[in-house]
């Protein structure tokens, strides 16, 4: 892989400003694109997660852009934290941002996210016909709305460690199950909920799982 080119930036939602880091792959546009959402603010959650470090980078050498930001209330991103509902709309401002950039393939876009992100993400996937692949790394069963994942029609991953003491790995095994197609799970052993010791592999799993579905569409 070349060299990444990663900018620190500053976007608009509503009357606030956000941060965001934007990696590019080296070469020429538009790529695919996915956009990256921490973990919970109240544990020390940023964009500067482990877990989202790994994501980013991985994605980037798999030649798809990754854009990673802070929620609301978090390092240099305006306003105050919220309850998950308020952060949906940063998701949305996140995907406009990446949307309206001349680097991206719009058509190729995804979203991704780890713990508290991943609860956020799924309800902005279900109702922005813009995201074409979701990711969610360690969901926690408590915020999301399992109906509307069981229902979503597009690519859609589970991943969880084996040993997640949020993200029960068999629930999450038996919610799989339940999700209509194309769906994939996997259960990376020995791995717990903060992924110490096993972001490679998890993040070449999520990385692999999104390109495989986000194809350049322009040339």
């Amino acid at each position: 892989m070349g060299a990444v080119k990663r900018t620190n930036i500053s976007f608009p939602c509503g009357s606030l400003s956000l941060e965001g880091v934007w990696q590019l792959p080296e070469g020429s546009g538009p790529f695919p694109a996915v956009v990256l959402c921490h973990p919970h603010p109240a544990y020390g959650g940023s964009m500067c997660n482990n877990v989202i470090l790994a994501l980013a980078s991985t994605l980037v050498s798999k030649a798809i852009a990754a854009f990673s930001f802070n929620f609301r209330g978090v390092g240099r991103s305006g306003g105050r934290s919220g309850s998950g509902i308020d952060e949906q709309r940063d998701v949305v401002a996140a995907i406009d941002f990446v949307g309206s950039r001349r680097e991206v393939d719009i058509n190729s876009l995804g979203l991704a996210g780890y713990s508290f992100g991943a609860g956020v993400a799924l309800p902005v996937a279900v109702k922005d016909e813009r995201v074409k692949a979701l990711a969610l790394v360690s969901l926690p069963l408590g915020l999301a709305d399992i109906d509307k994942l069981k229902s979503y029609p597009k690519p859609k991953l589970l991943i969880c460690g084996s040993d997640d003491f949020i993200a029960s790995s068999q629930e999450m095994e038996l919610i799989a199950q339940e999700l209509v197609p194309p769906k994939q799970f996997e259960l990376i052993p020995g791995a717990d909920h903060f992924w110490w010791g096993y972001e490679e592999e998890m993040a070449e799993k999520v990385s692999s799982f999104l390109a495989s579905f986000l194809k350049r569409t322009n040339t």
